[in-house]
Parts: C-alpha cells; structure tokens; sequence
C-alpha cells in the first residue's frame, strides 16, 4: 500500500533518517521517500496507515 503523509514538523535531512527509521521499525521492507523540502512522505508498506502514523508521531513528529 502506497501512503502520502504531511509531516509539517521535518524540517532537515537527519528529521527524514529518524522517520524512516521510525516506518522500518513498523515494516523493515517498507521503502521510505522523506522530503524535507515538501513535508511529504512517501512510503510503500504492507504495514496499516494507523500504525506508520503512530511511529512517526512515537519518532517526535507531527502528521498532518
């Protein structure tokens, strides 16, 4: 399943490592795309919506 998130909160390239090292810890095959530029976080999980939104808010940041 393919998700796009806002996470208005990433503002650099270490916030985009500590969220997808937040999304693997949920689904280690999940495929992570953080731009910090945009806000926008792209993720292919088998992983439930709830649950890559609940580890990035767990990671410190907010998804809007």
């Amino acid at each position: 399943m393919k998700l796009e998130l806002t996470v208005p909160s990433m503002a650099c390239g270490a916030c985009a490592e500590t969220i997808t090292k937040a999304i693997q810890t949920v689904d280690a095959g999940a495929t992570v795309e953080a731009d910090p530029q945009t806000k926008i976080v792209v993720v292919n999980t088998s992983a439930a919506e709830a649950a890559v939104k609940s580890a990035v808010e767990q990671a410190g940041h907010e998804v809007a």
